[in-house]
């Protein structure tokens, strides 16, 4: 039975303070369900975020980590690191790290093998521009993306994997891929693990939806068979708006 997981991305956004407040109230507002609910804050957040939870459903996720175990790195922060500070989970390969700071598919496998290593869960991000949907080369460019990525580890390995399809040209535009589009799509990247590792990982990894869901789409969203959730970004910055979408599974 794979994971129901809604995962809010807080992106650069919210002073320490004002994180520990945010967390509080969605701490506050976390029943006993069976949706396992992420706050991925920024590094410097962590530490005090981690103090704020206490339901045992809520998780600590980072925004990122590097691809370098330790060393003379100023300014980049480690996976060993983020798993100290008390975080369970990673976002890796976001579209804003791809594409601001080029980070590729061969720098995420490396990534990943790390997350791994530390006893994190990636939660990989996948997904295609606009251009990219328009040309009908999303399927290509998302199973790429999967088989440079991700396509390197052992079965047991990716079995941990959590992978987050984001339609790039949906986030922070107010346009949102119909709920037959993320359908589709999401079949697309279970039918391609399937091909690879077989449809019993295929069938247990939780794909989820990032692309400006909020709780007045959630619903529809996740009703589809093979969408298992979301990667919430600026309705994760509300505690109402954010447990919002968590009820709505």
């Amino acid at each position: 039975m794979r994971k129901k997981i809604v995962a809010g991305n807080w992106k650069m956004n919210t002073t320490v303070q004002e994180g520990i407040e945010l967390a509080k109230g969605v701490n506050d507002k976390v029943s006993g369900s069976d949706v396992t609910v992420i706050l991925c804050t920024p590094f410097v957040h962590l530490t005090e975020v981690k103090r704020q939870i206490s339901k045992e459903t809520l998780y600590l996720g980072a925004q990122n980590c590097s691809d370098h175990q330790s060393g003379a790195y100023t300014g980049e922060v480690s996976a060993a690191m983020v798993k100290s500070a008390g975080a369970d989970y990673v976002i890796l390969g976001h579209s804003e790290r791809r594409s601001y700071y080029g980070e590729t598919d061969s720098l995420l496998a490396d990534k990943v093998k790390i997350v791994l290593e530390n006893n994190l869960t990636p939660i990989f991000c996948v997904g295609e521009v606009l251009k990219e949907r328009e040309a009908g080369k999303h399927f290509d460019v998302v199973k790429k993306q999967m088989n440079e990525g991700l396509f390197n580890l052992s079965a047991p390995e990716f079995s941990k994997i959590v992978i987050a399809y984001e339609p790039v040209w949906a986030i922070g535009t107010g346009k949102t891929a119909t709920a037959e589009q993320a359908q589709e799509i999401h079949k697309v990247i279970r039918d391609h693990i399937a091909a690879k590792y077989g449809s019993e990982i295929a069938e247990n990894t939780s794909v989820i939806y990032g692309g400006s869901c909020k709780p007045s789409n959630a619903k529809e969203l996740f009703s589809n068979p093979d969408v298992d959730g979301g990667l919430i970004g600026g309705a994760s910055l509300n505690a109402d708006d954010f447990m919002g979408i968590v009820t709505a599974f």
